[in-house]
């Protein structure tokens, strides 16, 4: 991912019971007078997302000694300060789909689709045929604004090039999605593309190599990528390489809306392994080393740990005023691209 999978490039300490591994990755973090200090990050338990941890299930260290919560105060704050989640749907709406009489089938699958994916994010839809450019069906909203007025107007559908600009379509829905989240004023940006299609590209106006350029720009690295491919005509080599992170196939239309169903539960995971991590410092000056560690209940009641660690400098901290562990995480980009030890330089420029 551009800059979230550079960061997410550092790597992090992995704790193990049982063959179960637990890893939490730093993805930002910023440190405020008089002693706050935030961190937000993903956690993941063997490949899978982790949600639902609470504020007692972290312990926090610093230079390996533990705070006491009773000093830190620590609290888990709601992720949305510092992050917002942009998905947008790319509907393939050539020919094959609105001659073959699939247009309702795909309309009430989307419609599940951006319900659930709306309750935590904003969602836009776009389509695409043989045409140069794609359509905009209903812009990116905010969270839990119905779209289904957008979307019926795809059931009576026509398009202007019946043929199938998917290349074309995959790139401009990376610029589009890019767009809109640069727009968003919180430092932490996090999308998602999802394309539908039941074929290849046969317009040719991007080739193959261009929209597998585009995927690999880090610009767009940072985003989640899924496609759901039906019918009989689909490349599942080529799809999966859109799709770089889930793909799922529909061998017919009664099939559609449990393959987007897949995509929304997996877009929902991935949401929910977000925690930002608030807590007051102990300490008032110099350069410290902190380190989260996890606590994960499992199936065998023995739990299984995973950890992260950075570094903050701490000169002139200490109140007045009071810390607030609730306080509002102000966030930089550009200081968590660094090492640890210019973490630590980047703090003292406060």
């Amino acid at each position: 991912m551009s800059a979230l999978r550079t960061l997410l490039a550092l790597i992090p300490l992995v704790g193990c019971v049982a063959c179960s591994t637990v890893e939490l990755q730093r993805i930002n973090s910023a440190e405020r007078k008089p002693n706050n200090v935030w961190v937000f990050f993903s956690v993941e338990q063997d490949g899978e997302p982790v949600p639902g941890l609470q504020a007692d299930d972290f312990e926090i260290y610093e230079d390996d000694r533990l705070v006491s919560t009773f000093e830190s105060g620590q609290v888990v704050q709601n992720p949305e300060l510092a992050a917002v989640m942009y998905t947008m749907l790319l509907l393939d709406m050539s020919g094959s789909i609105t001659e073959s009489g699939e247009s309702g089938a795909l309309v009430d699958a989307a419609k599940l689709f951006t319900e659930r994916v709306g309750k935590t994010q904003r969602v836009a839809v776009f389509a695409f045929d043989g045409s140069e450019k794609i359509y905009p069906v209903v812009p990116f909203t905010a969270a839990e604004r119905p779209v289904e007025g957008g979307l019926e107007w795809l059931r009576t559908f026509r398009p202007r090039d019946p043929s199938t600009n998917l290349n074309g379509a995959v790139v401009q829905g990376l610029e589009q999605l890019d767009r809109a989240l640069q727009k968003d004023k919180r430092p932490i940006k996090l999308g998602t593309l999802v394309v539908f299609t039941d074929g290849t590209d046969r317009a040719a106006r991007v080739s193959r190599d261009d929209v597998l350029a585009a995927l690999a720009d880090p610009k767009y690295g940072e985003f989640d990528i899924f496609t759901i491919g039906v019918g009989a005509e689909i490349e599942q080599r080529s799809l999966a390489q859109i799709g770089r992170d889930g793909t799922e196939l529909a061998q017919d239309r009664t099939r559609i809306e449990d393959a987007f169903g897949n995509v929304a539960n997996k877009i929902e995971a991935q949401a929910k392994r977000f925690y930002l991590l608030s807590y007051c410092t102990p300490s008032r000056r110099g350069d410290h080393v902190v380190r989260i560690e996890a606590n994960i209940s499992g199936d065998s009641g023995r739990p299984s740990r995973g950890s992260l660690e950075y570094g903050f400098n701490a000169d002139n901290f200490g109140p007045p005023p009071a810390c607030d562990p609730n306080r509002k995480p102000s966030f930089r980009l550009d200081q968590n691209l660094d090492t640890p030890p210019d973490d630590l330089a980047a703090s003292r420029k406060k």
